[in-house]
């Protein structure tokens, strides 16, 4: 996905408390801080990492699951799923892993039992974005790497923290069941894919500057069916889903301030992955970059030179509607399915459902939106 990385360097001391002395818990609001704050962080954090720096080989299942040798990973889902009625909401599930300090796996074993101590540190997210009402639910957890408590499994895949649940039906990947709740709502999605694993950037080594880069795949167009749960109300829903997939060890290099990255579902069945890195000096940076997937041909990677995008509206300083040119024919608009989706955890950023739509104004896709550094 895009350089999401540096979402794991702020968790810090909060993250660390809560995840190895405490448990589980949701932020306060004084916890919740800017990503600006810790991009570029403390390059010795890193030392004893592996770093994603060539093409990587993937093999799956292997991939699906973690890579401690990486300080920094994460799985993450987005959805956008309607009622037969109509009625639209945005879903987003997030499992973040941190490496502590370098080990081969989640957990010390001691006599054949797991041991209380451990090198990695997790932190889920879920959101749901009621459109209709305009309204954006999220929660936040996080814990330690423990079997019992949060971690990952690539055979059968499992992806966990705290009770909320991304996992394989059986031992094939697909289909996965998201099951994720809290008091106030809820999802339980049963998510089919139906496109072949996108590689992206270079062979799957995405690069994010000079010297910056992870391993990343994609799953961009996945069926989606299930229930939403808000308030005591449940609603069975259908749509599409999208599953990125990405883990490095180097974070955002100082002279950013912050990124916007899209995945968006295009009507005509084409499938839009953008990413741009903002630079503090306010120059267009050589490493943005997308790619364009199709439903029977090859993806199409996108550089820096093939597209260009420009805010055209704000909301309390985010960026809420982009002008944006792909190539030399084709003009769209993106904007906010409503303003307010910010997550308001202990890492600040917006992130929700978006239109595209054409030069007419007419609905051409929907997807989601990412919003870093503002």
């Amino acid at each position: 996905m895009s350089p999401r990385r540096a979402l794991m360097t702020t968790v810090g001391a909060h993250v660390f408390a809560c995840a190895l002395l405490a448990g589980c818990s949701e932020p306060t609001p004084s916890a919740s801080r800017s990503l600006r704050s810790v991009l570029g962080a403390d390059d010795a954090r890193n030392a004893g990492f592996a770093v994603a720096d060539r093409p990587h080989d993937f093999a799956f299942p292997r991939d699906h699951g973690p890579h401690p040798a990486y300080r920094s990973e994460w799985w993450y889902l987005t959805a956008v799923v309607a009622t037969t009625a109509g009625r639209e909401y945005g879903i987003q599930f997030t499992l973040f892993r941190q490496g502590i300090e370098p080990r081969a796996g989640n957990d010390v074993v001691v006599d054949g039992t797991e041991a209380w101590r451990t090198g990695q540190v997790y932190m889920g997210h879920l959101a749901v974005s009621d459109v209709t009402r305009q309204r954006h639910y999220e929660a936040e957890r996080f814990s330690r790497g423990h079997t019992a408590l949060a971690g990952v499994d690539a055979t059968p895949f499992r992806a966990h923290i705290d009770g909320w649940t991304l996992a394989s039906a059986a031992i094939d990947f697909w289909p996965l069941r998201l099951e994720a709740a809290t008091p106030e709502f809820g999802v339980e999605l049963t998510l089919s894919g139906t496109r072949p694993f996108v590689r992206q950037g270079e062979n799957g080594l995405s690069r994010k500057g000079a010297n910056n880069a992870s391993h990343y795949y994609s799953a961009p167009r996945i069926e989606a069916r299930g229930n939403v749960s808000i308030g005591g109300e449940t609603h069975a829903v259908a749509g599409n889903a999208w599953l990125d997939r990405e883990w490095s060890t180097s974070v955002l290099a100082p002279e950013y301030a912050g990124w916007d990255w899209f995945a968006l579902h295009l009507d005509d069945g084409r499938d839009l992955m953008l990413y741009q890195l903002r630079r503090i000096d306010g120059q267009t940076d050589a490493f943005n970059a997308g790619t364009l997937s199709f439903a029977d041909a090859p993806p199409r990677k996108l550089t820096a030179g093939d597209f260009t995008m420009k805010a055209t509206e704000h909301w309390r300083g985010w960026p809420v509607a982009w002008a944006l040119a792909l190539g030399d024919d084709e003009r769209f608009t993106i904007r906010a399915a409503f303003e307010d989706q910010v997550m308001d955890t202990s890492v600040r950023y917006w992130e929700g459902v978006a239109y595209l739509e054409d030069e007419d104004g007419i609905r051409a896709g929907r997807g989601y939106m990412e919003l870093t550094g503002y």
